[in-house]
């Protein structure tokens, strides 16, 4: 009789067989003749040239976008105003109405002969190949993939046989214009990321910047256009004819939200002095934090990590640190290096999605694992609540409106210093994903984040405390306590305690 041993190898055997034929047969096509064309000096002339009050060598100027509409807003404006270049890389670029419009922007602006180059992780772009094909198509227009899925449908089953390549991803945040004006942050491309439509919001930051950062952001997205993990889209998704920009966008002039969010548009504060000329900007001092593209290879020595590059940047902490991040998994080194922080001296509070807010239930199993720890060491913890009403207008500081999720990723250092870009303070961001954000030197900003703080982030989150060895839940705004996770349930209950037992929290 065959043993049980004999049947595991043969299992295993063709199983690696499968997976190797899987590759081959679905393989992704060989990068040849490629050109890597760079950024374009800024125009001499247009609307963003013509800003002489941006002109002070050695500074940049910023100002924060907090609300959903400022950022939407900001984006569709220096597309519809660059006359030279646009440059845009993000993690996700959904089909929805903001997405749609921001296509239609694009493919606007390379009619106009702007010349777009347009950088996509290829896990978010799912439903797209048609309509990113015809932006590829275009003789003004460039799109590329990072780490391009082997299958179109049905993406998800190219883990199954390309996971530790497919399992990297290019996590990274900017959109800018004619080499002038660059957003950077956490937002990707969606209606939940700009304050519309019935998905769960998020509450997000963005900067805006301008001068002196600007070549620099342009330069690191040159540094990722070239990268081997990224391919051009035409060889990946097949042009299907027809017009489907315009096709998709025509899907939404039925829908009230379309003009509702244009009402939102025209009524933004940030789009009237940007087109003068005369929106009010912080000059001061900023560094871009950028992970090497070759991440997504697996190939970069740790200390030259965003992590590492940001220790660097931000220098010693003397008196608080102040940190919000929707995922956050600290990990014994994590929750070591708070404790000595605050061993020193230094006070550290962070905040994060509670469970009622979470739109992703193992990260959250990765946090609460190491919750006690943290409080144990003295690390202040609050966890966003979930809004009742995701349009409330309550004010959360540089953040804008409160929404249903925390999405933004943010620290203060200090009163000083102030860190905006797409690193979360997970294992995923370290160790698996690419990252950038700029770190600002801005008294103002640093201090409006640790206001936020001081203020319990004005009753939209809890504080959470370790009570005669249990943990509570604080609302600081009515002083109640509960002693039940908000959000908790059986189900999620046994599905935290679950992955807690899985050896997966490298991979959150």
């Amino acid at each position: 009789m065959i043993g049980l041993m004999e049947v595991l190898a043969v299992l295993l055997t063709v199983t690696a067989c499968a997976i190797v034929l899987a590759r081959i047969v679905f393989s992704l096509p060989l990068v040849e003749g490629r050109v890597d064309d760079a950024a374009l000096s800024p125009p001499e002339d247009g609307p963003l040239a013509d800003r002489a009050a941006w002109n002070r060598p050695g500074l940049t100027g910023v100002t924060p976008l907090g609300s959903g509409a400022d950022a939407f807003a900001a984006r569709i404006l220096l597309a519809d105003t660059a006359v030279s270049s646009i440059d845009a890389q993000y993690y996700i670029w959904h089909g929805d109405l903001t997405g749609s419009l921001l296509l239609d922007a694009l493919r606007r602006a390379a009619d106009r002969g702007v010349r777009v180059r347009l950088l996509l992780d290829d896990h978010g772009t799912s439903g797209l190949d048609a309509e990113i094909a015809q932006l590829d198509a275009h003789e003004n227009a460039e799109v590329r993939l990072y780490n391009p899925f082997n299958l179109r449908r049905l993406k998800m089953l190219s883990y199954g046989f390309d996971f530790f390549r497919l399992n990297r991803r290019m996590h990274n945040k900017s959109f800018t214009a004619d080499g002038l004006a660059t957003i950077v942050g956490g937002r990707n491309i969606g209606d939940e990321y700009f304050g519309i439509g019935p998905t769960p919001l998020f509450v997000d930051l963005d900067v805006l910047a301008v001068s002196e950062i600007v070549p620099e952001v342009a330069a690191d997205f040159d540094r990722y256009w070239a990268s081997p993990s990224v391919h051009p889209a035409g060889a990946i998704v097949k042009a299907t004819g027809g017009d489907p920009i315009s096709d998709r966008l025509m899907c939404w002039h039925d829908d009230p939200r379309f003009y509702e969010y244009k009402a939102i548009l025209e009524a933004s504060d940030i789009i009237a002095p940007l087109c003068r000329g005369t929106l009010d900007l912080e000059w001061t001092t900023a560094v871009l934090v950028s992970d090497d593209p070759v991440k997504g290879q697996g190939a970069v020595p740790r200390e030259d990590l965003l992590t590492g590059q940001l220790t660097r940047a931000v220098g010693t902490i003397e008196r608080r640190f102040d940190g919000v991040t929707p995922y956050f998994v600290p990990g014994r080194a994590g929750v070591e290096a708070f404790a000595t922080l605050e061993d020193r001296g230094v006070e550290v509070r962070m905040l994060t999605n509670s469970l009622e807010a979470t739109d992703v239930l193992p990260v959250h199993s990765g946090y609460a694992r190491r919750r006690e720890a943290m409080l144990a060491s003295g690390v202040a913890l609050y966890e966003l609540r979930r809004a009742a009403t995701p349009d409330t207008p309550d004010d959360m500081g540089i953040f804008g409106s409160s929404g249903a999720s925390l999405h933004a990723k943010t620290f203060a250092v200090d009163g000083e210093r102030i860190f905006i870009g797409s690193f979360n303070f997970d294992p995923r961001s370290m160790q698996l994903n690419t990252e950038m954000g700029l770190l600002i030197d801005s008294e103002a900003l640093a201090n409006g984040l640790h206001a936020a703080f001081d203020d319990a982030f004005c009753g939209l989150a809890w504080r959470v405390e370790a009570r005669d060895g249990e943990l509570v839940w604080v609302d600081p705004a009515a002083g109640t306590v509960t002693t039940e996770e908000p959000g908790s349930s059986a189900f999620r209950n046994i599905a935290l305690k679950v992955v807690g037992w899985l050896p997966v929290e490298w991979l959150l």
